[in-house]
């Protein structure tokens, strides 16, 4: 049995006791230079609503704001949205931050002044409210920009107490919560006998961690990495399946769709 028929068998095969969780950019939606003109493929975001309404949880869980996610999946559907890797929640049309998190604001937006500030050549300031992020994607020397955007940020995270992750071409200043994508999987996926998170970044190693702390516990885990030139070579390790980037895991979330339409699971 091929690793593929394997995660879609185990996936659809107790849909009322199933979790699914996934990361957004590099896994639903392609890697684009400008952040905000990211859009998720449309299988993906159909595939999404419909296994909402087929499994017992189904959720996106990004360094994306809230906000940001839910341009493309609030309404209409019960995908829950995790924001800033996991600071945020959409509930009842906002984003409401986590109250550990509430203490940070004003260190945050002073991190975003002085980050602004510095001028740091072809570094790019993304204020997301309660974290905030430097991006050298569009770079035309990626190499310095990358080393000037990390010693940025240390100094940054220093200063205002903050806690730096990097990403892909970037690098992320969040407050130090002990919240990330491992501790939402951690707590959504509690008490189901099926849960798998489908991501692509270095972030997406907490969530692994998660599902296998879940194993542990007696639950059927899928690890799925979405493959690219910028994946981490631990995150596909650890991977229980690998798609070749967000275009395969659109189709294989619709085949995840057809198999339990074909199950007769409620619609």
């Amino acid at each position: 049995m091929t690793a593929r028929r394997d995660a879609l068998e185990r996936l659809a095969r107790e849909p009322s006791g199933t979790g699914l969780f996934s990361d957004f950019d590099g896994t639903l939606a392609a890697i684009v230079s400008d952040p905000e003109r990211a859009v998720p493929l449309p299988r993906a975001e159909e595939a999404m609503r419909q296994l909402a309404s087929l499994l017992r949880r189904v959720a996106i869980v990004s360094g994306r704001p809230a906000s940001f996610l839910a341009r493309h999946f609030a309404g209409g559907g019960a995908v829950s949205l995790y924001g800033l890797h996991g600071l945020e929640l959409w509930e009842d049309g906002r984003a409401e931050p986590v109250e550990a998190a509430r203490p940070y604001a004003a260190a945050v937006a002073a991190a975003v002044a002085e980050a602004r500030a510095a001028g740091a050549g072809e570094l790019t300031v993304e204020d997301k409210g309660l974290a905030l992020t430097l991006h050298w994607r569009q770079a035309l020397d990626p190499a310095s920009t990358a080393a000037a955007g990390v010693g940025l940020a240390s100094r940054l995270a220093e200063r205002f107490g903050l806690l730096a992750k990097p990403g892909r071409s970037s690098i992320e200043l969040v407050p130090p919560t002990g919240i990330d994508k491992g501790s939402v999987v951690a707590r959504e996926g509690a008490g189901l006998a099926v849960a798998c998170f489908l991501g692509d970044d270095a972030g997406d190693l907490a969530a692994f961690e998660a599902l296998d702390r879940l194993e542990h516990e007696g639950a059927s885990v899928v690890r799925i990495a979405v493959d690219s030139s910028e994946a981490p070579a631990e995150l596909l390790a650890r991977a229980d399946l690998v798609l070749d980037g967000p275009g395969a895991a659109a189709g294989f979330l619709a085949d995840l769709v057809g198999r339990l339409s074909d199950k007769g699971a409620p619609p």
